[in-house]
């Protein structure tokens, strides 16, 4: 039996959560894998998983074992960067991910002054509106916006943005302007189905935060459909404040209910917790850092 084969395809059932989800992960059949784990099992001489009809839990030896084969092969996998000169100067493959909007807008300018800068580094920029998986996908360094839990990433916060509500002069002028969070049932309102609920918002009221009624006259996909929307006079809308930047200071919509916005979300660059960071990591961080930070200064309001 390889070992570090083995140690591979247990940590792939232990990160997908299943055997079957492992099997499509490693593109093999399911038998080969419960095969090849029965044989691990049957090496080490105690049960690593229980398993159910739908999935399977891990044992205490499993839990253990889990977390030293994912110890034992990231210093594997360090050692062979070492070898192979990766830890010497900035190159190979960088897989970065960030938030579609915000990714377009602020990240990809500072990945193409990278790419600028350090010719050996190939990188793929991932935009997508979810919380990427950063050890099972590869991902090298993801751009964060929300409050971040506690965990083996390593965060590095760049700034913040806030959720804001904003309307065009034109609509406020025929349909009066709210003063409070609750007048906005009165209004016809543009929700954004990716950042809260169709029919309420949240609110900082009192010192508290708190939910309001909102009459959801259209309700889109994304920011700049709402975006658009409010600049086309439809209603109100509520949306983070880099997406309204631009409309805000051009003056195509006017800010709205500030005193009642809810705290600050703070924008961060994470990546994992490694032994040895690779210099193409350390690179783009020491790049890209100041640089966003600069970029949301400049687009606050």
């Amino acid at each position: 039996m390889d070992r570090l084969d083995a140690m591979r395809l247990f940590v792939a059932i232990g990160d997908a959560g299943s055997l079957s989800a492992a099997a499509r992960k490693l593109k093999v059949p399911l038998p080969t894998v419960s095969r090849k784990l029965a044989l691990l099992e049957e090496h080490l001489g105690v049960r690593l998983i229980v398993r159910t009809t739908r999935k399977f839990l891990l044992t205490d030896p499993g839990r253990t074992y889990l977390e030293s084969c994912r110890r034992l092969l990231a210093e594997i996998e360090d050692a062979e960067r070492m070898a192979a000169g990766e830890y010497e100067a900035p190159k190979g493959r960088l897989y970065i991910t960030a938030p579609i909007v915000f990714g377009r807008l602020h990240v990809l300018p500072v990945v193409l002054a990278f790419l600028k800068a350090y010719p050996e580094v190939d990188l793929r920029l991932s935009l997508v509106d979810r919380i990427a998986d950063m050890i099972e996908e590869g991902i090298d360094v993801a751009l964060r916006i929300a409050h971040l839990a506690d965990s083996s990433l390593i965060a590095a916060r760049v700034g913040a943005v806030r959720l804001v509500t904003c309307a065009a002069p034109g609509y406020l002028k025929a349909n009066g302007t709210p003063r409070t969070p609750s007048e906005l049932v009165q209004h016809h309102c543009i929700a954004s189905a990716n950042l809260s609920a169709t029919d309420r918002w949240s609110y900082r009221i009192d010192g508290e935060d708190r939910t309001v009624p909102i009459r959801s006259r259209l309700a889109v996909t994304t920011a700049e459909a709402a975006i658009d929307a409010a600049i086309a006079g439809i209603g109100i809308t509520r949306v983070l404040s880099y997406q309204a930047a631009a409309a805000v200071k051009t003056g195509k919509l006017k800010l709205l209910l500030r005193p009642f916005e809810l705290p600050e979300i703070p924008v961060s660059l994470v990546h994992p917790e490694a032994r040895l960071t690779p210099p193409k990591v350390r690179a783009f961080l020491d790049f890209a850092a100041p640089r966003l930070r600069h970029r949301l200064d400049a687009i606050r309001f």
